[in-house]
């Protein structure tokens, strides 16, 4: 075996600084790099190649041309030169030379053009895009440049996405079609918001959602009136004839919290501490679910709290289509053909109907229930009308929790339209409501199927959709069933003689739940309603006394409370005017 070559360590210098170079270096090693370039460096530099002879300098534009989005591409360890980015200093340049050459391409290119947006020949929006034709948008289609997929435009008002060439599939979504060419959809308050109101809290309603109280039922203080009996015919399971909505004269009562005699003895002898109706509470247990403005007046008087609705505001009228997609919308020219579908004569037309089926659904006979007292609102002496079915419940809810010593007590005014004697004999009560349709191809229909032509064969549709639509709405009755305690929701469905005519009208039907097990299939929470009202409730007794008002804001998911001087929606008293004597 050979013998191994001799090792010898070399000798290095000691070093007196942590790092860099000894500054007593011996003199036959320092002439060894006298004359050298030297860069300065620091902890972080990486040692790599000290040169790259396979790197392609094109390939190395074409990446930083690219930017970030490229950079380490093609490379395994991008390496950076030794020194604080000064590794140009070692790059030889011969500006002579560089400057003296040029290449010249004589290959044929096209010119492949960027997406660029420009106005239509007819105020359209027209897409350019590479090597296709202008596209404008609402019309069917144009055509593409490349393969590939690319949004498309079907004939049933919907889009789809298509390949390239081909048509898009129908009933596709809309994906905001034509949203540049809708209008603004910006609604008034309900309620004039005057500068010397000042505003309390505002609530969003993704914090409302999230509140839920679990309450008993409630037990009847008193009741009033008296109920016809339902008339069964309308509950045929073959469905019934087109039946005639008639217009029948009869008086009902609605008054507002502290209008009520009844309430003002109650509040009198301290039963409660706060006191509403069913309409007024059930507008803020539902309140996450209205688009529509509203208001509730709110009056604290000692240690009581009263909930009042304003005189012909819109608490006493029934929305249409409040929830739709696309609600109806208000038009400038009062005597254009679509007037008679704005929300305003929507909502008067829908309360009319909601009156009139109520007082038809029933038998008017001798033959009725009477409750404790009579109405308390009817005087004979002075209305010459008849008195429609009408019962009216006052009822006691416990809103305070297991944990409080002492009960929150509200008293609620609660109504039913009907009776109904079950197979045992016993009575038990009904609420009476309709659902109308308007013109299921006018703006604002929501969808909506044809009720003359599906309700028979499509009842379960034409229900969901009525769900989707109109969800505020049916929450509210749902609400207001169960405040009474009614075993059932009676929902007739109206629909116009003539699309445009709004006087006349048809029941195509009529359709029974139970009110709690409706709200299950509205995936409405009652406990979550319970929860908004009691934390409303507790911040309005936290104030002082005074009047105040919950705006629902007209364009946002928001309610605000604003203090009100004390004489806000007071009605002005009429001035007697002095009798003139002549002196003659």
């Amino acid at each position: 075996m050979a013998p191994l070559s001799p090792f010898t360590i070399p000798s290095l210098p000691t070093a007196k600084a942590p790092w860099g170079p000894s500054t007593s270096i011996p003199s036959a090693t320092t002439s060894a790099f006298e004359g050298s370039p030297y860069a300065p460096f620091s902890k972080s530099d990486k040692l790599g190649k000290m040169a790259d002879w396979t790197q392609d300098a094109s390939r190395q534009g074409r990446d930083q041309r690219n930017g970030r989005q490229n950079y380490g591409r093609g490379h395994r360890d991008p390496y950076q030169a030794y020194g604080s980015s000064t590794a140009s200093s070692f790059q030889f340049q011969n500006i002579e030379d560089e400057s003296s050459f040029s290449l010249v391409d004589s290959s044929r290119t096209t010119t492949k053009p960027r997406a660029t947006f420009s106005q239509g020949g007819r105020g359209g929006l027209v897409l350019r895009s590479r090597g296709g034709s202008g596209q404008t948008r609402g019309q069917r289609g144009g055509a593409t440049g490349r393969g590939g997929y690319q949004r498309g435009f079907s004939r049933g008002g919907g889009d789809g996405w298509r390949s390239g060439g081909q048509r898009g599939g129908r009933g596709g979504r809309r994906f905001g079609w034509k949203d540049y060419d809708k209008p603004q959809r910006l609604r008034d308050s309900s309620v004039t918001i005057s500068p010397e109101w000042k505003m309390l809290e505002e609530i969003d309603f993704n914090r409302l959602n999230k509140l839920v109280l679990d309450i008993k039922e409630g037990e009847d203080v008193d009741t009033y009136g008296f109920l016809y009996y339902y008339d069964r015919t309308f509950d045929r399971s073959g469905g019934i004839s087109e039946r005639r909505l008639q217009v029948i004269d009869t008086l009902s009562y609605n008054p507002t919290t502290s209008d009520d005699p009844v309430i003002q003895q109650l509040a009198q002898k301290d039963e409660a501490t706060v006191f509403a109706t069913d309409s007024i509470l059930s507008m803020l247990m539902c309140a996450p679910r209205s688009a529509y403005p509203w208001d509730i007046v709110v009056v604290r008087e000692g240690n009581q709290l009263f909930l009042d609705k304003r005189e012909g505001g819109p608490l006493d009228f029934v929305t249409v289509n409040e929830n739709a997609v696309e609600p109806p919308m208000e038009v400038s020219d009062s005597n254009s053909k679509d007037a008679i579908n704005t929300p305003a004569a929507l909502a008067l037309e829908a309360t009319f109907i909601n009156q009139n089926f109520a007082a038809q659904a029933v038998v008017e006979s001798d033959d009725k229930y009477d409750f404790a007292h009579a109405n308390p609102f009817y005087n004979p002496d002075e209305e010459t009308e008849p008195l429609g079915s009408r019962g009216y419940r006052y009822r006691k809810f416990n809103l305070s929790s297991s944990s409080e010593e002492e009960p929150l007590n509200l008293i609620v005014r609660t109504e039913v339209d009907g009776a109904v004697k079950n197979s045992n004999g016993r009575d038990s009560f009904i609420t009476i409501k309709a659902l109308n349709e308007f013109d299921s191809r006018a703006p604002g229909a929501g969808g909506a199927l044809d009720w003359r032509s599906k309700f028979a064969s499509q009842r379960g549709a034409v229900v969901a959709t009525e769900m989707k639509n109109n969800s505020c709405k049916l929450a509210r009755w749902t609400v207001q069933s169960v405040l009474a305690g009614a075993d059932q929701m009676k929902l007739g469905f109206v629909s116009r003689a003539n699309p445009k005519d709004k006087a006349r009208h048809v029941i195509l039907g009529v359709v029974g739940y139970k009110p709690r097990e409706f709200a299950n299939q509205m995936n409405f929470n009652i406990a979550n309603g319970w929860g908004i009202a009691r934390s409303m409730i507790d911040m309005c007794l936290s104030l002082p006394e005074g009047k105040y008002i919950i705006v629902k804001d007209p364009n946002k998911p928001v309610i605000r409370l604003y203090e009100v001087p004390r004489d806000a929606f007071d009605e002005p008293a009429e001035e007697e005017k002095p009798d003139i004597v002549d002196d003659e």
